[in-house]
């Protein structure tokens, strides 16, 4: 497909009826922006030249097409937003040469790569100079309607405020898809912004390329794909289908997903086979999940990696990392720096944040564990607490292998507990103990007899 061909997304629009400081293209659906799905989709056909055409929020648009990581994309500027036609116009000066330029819109988040590819081979198969994607809607509001002669040739599009009373009964419209031969984008400069909004529209290009004795080609989209996305209800509709998408995809691929209506993945998340997703399940942001886990109910993972035959349930995980056959939750929060070694266990109630858990170690409940280093079989007690923060800087703390921290222990780093050693509970431990030592802080218990009868009966006096 690449051979000769070169992509120009448009996305300069202001998107005003989104009533938003964020850039129309960047709004979110699936977790990714609405520009990324458009990009992602391109992407496979290997084109020699992708072009952004930016506008509004220029830079905010340009520096995140640069973290997308989707392949080497220039940027055009269109200074002043004045329509379609004068935003492809800008990005003509990087289109060099001859080829196709395939022109797409920046709010096509639900567009995929096998329609960009009928697109494509439709003008190629036909040798059209222009080759519109068209799709026939039940409603056709805020469409451009597609033109056709007596003999079914396209003669132009008109959009839908031009339009006459007839000319709006028509439920055939242009998606906003192109395809040019290179030679034809020259009439771009012919356009004139003689229509109600009064600015340069790309449609117009069409009866210009008829008037040159061009063949003008279209190709069916199917309505689920073509619809943009104007506001935040249309927003909320596009995440709603990309979402049962993603969910089927990965059920084809033999992943369970017990309540599709309460389970949410972001298009670059990847789950393994013969895993299960409990309901209230979010996956969000690159996450990438095993074999055989099992997640949920009420999960979220961000920027996670998950190991085969782990069990996630009722926990929250930002950007950790849970090894194979570790158990996290109920009720577990890991924070950024996490990393939980094969076999070993963050249970309920336990926060992790900027430590290692070693392999086959056990916080089974109610403790923090903060910036520690932890070793392979060693086991937290309940109500442990890794006291990192000075009020100034964090601390280290290191617990080595086998080592047995005992209940309510306070570990004041930095502080470091050797192999083998262990903690009496109650203890706060501010002093390193040695490899297979007792460290025991706590004042002796005294035991005064009688005192509790003693003052029960001067509270009845009273």
């Amino acid at each position: 497909m690449g051979q000769g061909l070169s992509v120009v997304v448009l996305a300069a629009g202001e998107g005003k009826r989104f009533r938003s400081a964020v850039p129309k293209p960047l709004h979110p659906v699936a977790g990714r922006p609405l520009l990324w799905h458009v990009l992602a989709a391109a992407g496979p056909l290997k084109a020699d030249r992708t072009v952004v055409v930016v506008g509004a929020g220029a830079d905010q648009v340009g520096a995140a097409v640069e973290g997308f990581d989707l392949g080497p994309v220039e940027l055009a500027v269109q200074a002043s937003q004045r329509g379609t036609g004068d935003a492809l116009a800008a990005a003509c000066p990087l289109l060099e040469g001859g080829g196709d330029v395939l022109v797409l819109s920046g709010d096509t988040p639900l567009v995929s790569t096998a329609l960009l590819e009928r697109l494509l081979d439709a003008h190629r198969s036909a040798r059209a100079a222009a080759t519109l994607a068209t799709s026939t809607l039940q409603d056709p509001t805020g469409y451009g309607r597609v033109l056709r002669d007596p003999g079914g040739t396209v003669t132009g599009i008109v959009e839908e405020r031009d339009a006459s009373a007839a000319q709006r009964e028509l439920r055939e419209v242009s998606v906003g898809m192109y395809v040019f031969r290179r030679p034809a984008l020259d009439g771009l400069a012919e356009l004139r912004p003689d229509n109600d909004q009064g600015e340069y529209y790309l449609p117009d290009l069409v009866p210009r390329v008829l008037a040159g004795g061009g063949r003008v080609a279209t190709a069916e989209a199917p309505e689920e794909e073509a619809r943009g996305v104007n506001d935040r209800i249309e927003l909320a509709a596009a995440e709603a289908l990309l979402r049962r998408r993603l969910l089927e995809r990965l059920m084809l691929g033999g992943v369970t997903v017990t309540d599709p209506a309460t389970t949410y993945v972001d298009a670059d998340v990847e789950v393994g086979q013969d895993t299960v997703l409990a309901p209230l399940t979010f996956l969000e942001a690159g996450t990438r999940v095993g074999s055989r886990c099992r997640l949920g109910p009420n999960v979220r993972l961000v920027g996670c990696t998950v190991g085969d035959d782990a069990t996630v349930a009722q926990a929250v995980a930002v950007d950790a990392t849970i090894g194979p056959r570790v158990a996290v939750g109920p009720f577990a929060s890991l924070r950024p720096g996490t990393q939980l070694a094969e076999g070993s266990k963050a249970g309920t109630f336990v926060e992790v944040k900027n430590s290692t858990v070693g392999p086959g170690s056990k916080v089974p409940h109610l403790s923090y564990v903060g910036d520690a280093d932890i070793g392979a079989g060693a086991n937290v007690g309940a109500g442990t607490v890794f006291v990192n923060y000075d009020g100034v800087r964090k601390h280290r703390t290191v617990v080595g292998d086998g080592a047995f921290i005992g209940s309510d222990t306070m570990l004041v780093a930095p502080v470091t507990v050797g192999n083998g050693a262990q903690t009496a509970a109650g203890s706060t431990i501010t002093k390193d103990v040695p490899p297979d030592a007792l460290a025991i802080e706590r004042s002796d218990q005294r035991t005064i007899e009688g005192w509790a009868a003693r003052r029960r009966r001067r509270k009845n006096r009273e």
